[in-house]
């Protein structure tokens, strides 16, 4: 049996899965690059096993070549078929994934502005791959696919209409977490897949999903990644005037763009870190209140969203903070009774699956977006070479 290796090619990190390709993609390994650069670590997990091993100065194509490496044992002489990987921006018209092509990439390569984090190294990614594999089917998921199909309230901004003809529209993004979040309430949970729900990915990057019978019909993310929730490093919901003010103060779009992007968000909050782990165990009145306000957008943009549905029946809860960080679910949520939201302490503090006491459903779901990136690589290896799963 042959394999499909996925890959999420971020700005200092390449993160990369092996399966075996089937209809249902089997995890074999998962691997990353960190901190690429001039000391870059690498890190490889199977079996429950995990190794890290210092690598040195590695840029994507080195990063890339050393994880190939490390995998190359697992695979026991097995070809990778498929290599599926996550591009953020596929622009107003992909609505699922798409093989890449010369021309495809070229067109995904002039989105790069509309996702100045993260689309130029996913395209390095894809470069990388090409050279690594050439032979390999090479599979686009993006992120902006999910949220297509909005009702036009929830995809326009209130500008003249030939800026939305011309691409200037809410987005969204996180789009292969809510996809795995919504097929996992299709599975587990059916009577409320079929319902309103909201979905929560807090990370490093926030946002929220409201849901209806599993399809997006709104997303904190607007137009970019910087829009609705503050996050790690970037600054959320903001006034427009601001970066007008900005600009007439002299910031250059470069210095206005660093601030947005990289130096706002918990980190510009608290001046101690954009890592909410390290908030949560700080005793700095900075650290608290940088936490307060994450909490306080969050409950906003649950109420805002419960508002788009009509409604409400279930919440869910994912991404690194989503899922681990019992105080903010519990700061959030003692704002929203009025919704029907009641934690249950014990179940929150344990990080359990269902951490309700009231009668909307609260459920906290690890999110598996690479999977969501294998999936769409096996489909597209058994439509254009069927015999290469055998």
């Amino acid at each position: 049996m042959s394999l499909i290796l996925t890959l999420n090619a971020g700005s200092s990190s390449i993160k990369v899965g092996l399966y075996a390709a089937a209809d249902e993609p089997r995890e074999e390994a998962r691997g990353q690059v960190e901190a690429l650069g001039p000391a870059a670590r690498l890190e490889i997990e199977t079996g429950g096993e995990r190794t890290v091993t210092e690598i040195g100065p590695a840029d994507h194509a080195a990063g890339l070549a050393r994880l190939v490496a490390a995998l190359a044992p697992l695979r026991a002489g097995r070809p990778i078929a498929a290599v599926g990987h996550r591009i953020v921006h596929g622009g107003p018209d992909i609505d699922g994934p798409r093989v890449l092509t010369p021309d495809l990439i070229d067109h995904l390569d002039t989105l790069s502005p509309l996702a100045p984090l993260h689309q130029p190294h996913n395209l390095s990614g894809v470069r990388a791959a090409l050279a690594e594999f050439p032979d390999a089917v090479q599979v686009a998921a993006f992120d902006t696919a999910f949220h297509r199909g909005h009702p036009w309230v929830n995809d326009t901004f209130a500008l003249p209409r030939r800026f939305y003809a011309a691409g200037v529209r809410r987005y969204g993004f996180h789009g292969l977490s809510y996809d795995y979040i919504a097929g996992r309430l299709a599975t587990d949970h059916p009577d409320l897949a079929a319902g309103r729900v909201i979905v929560a990915h807090l990370g490093n990057g926030a946002s929220l999903c409201a849901l209806e019978a599993g399809r997006s019909v709104a997303s904190t993310m607007g137009f970019s990644a910087l829009d609705g929730m503050p996050m790690g490093t970037r600054v959320g919901q903001l006034d427009p005037g601001v970066v007008l003010y900005l600009m007439g103060q002299g910031m250059t779009a470069a210095e206005i763009t660093r601030l947005l992007y990289s130096e706002s968000g918990l980190k510009g909050l608290s001046g101690i870190s954009h890592d909410m782990r390290v908030l949560l165990a700080s005793d700095a009145p900075e650290a608290a209140e940088a936490v307060a306000y994450f909490t306080f957008r969050l409950a906003r943009e649950i109420g805002g969203l419960a508002a788009a549905l009509g409604g409400l029946d279930a919440l869910v809860f994912t991404g690194g903070i989503g899922e681990h960080a019992a105080p903010v679910r519990a700061q959030a949520l003692a704002r929203l009774g009025f919704l029907g939201l009641a934690l249950d302490p014990a179940a929150n503090a344990a990080n359990a699956p269902a951490i309700h006491a009231g009668p909307v459903p609260i459920l906290v779901i690890p999110t598996d977006e690479e999977r969501i990136i294998a999936r769409a690589a096996a489909r597209a290896l058994l439509t254009s070479a069927p015999d290469q799963t055998k």
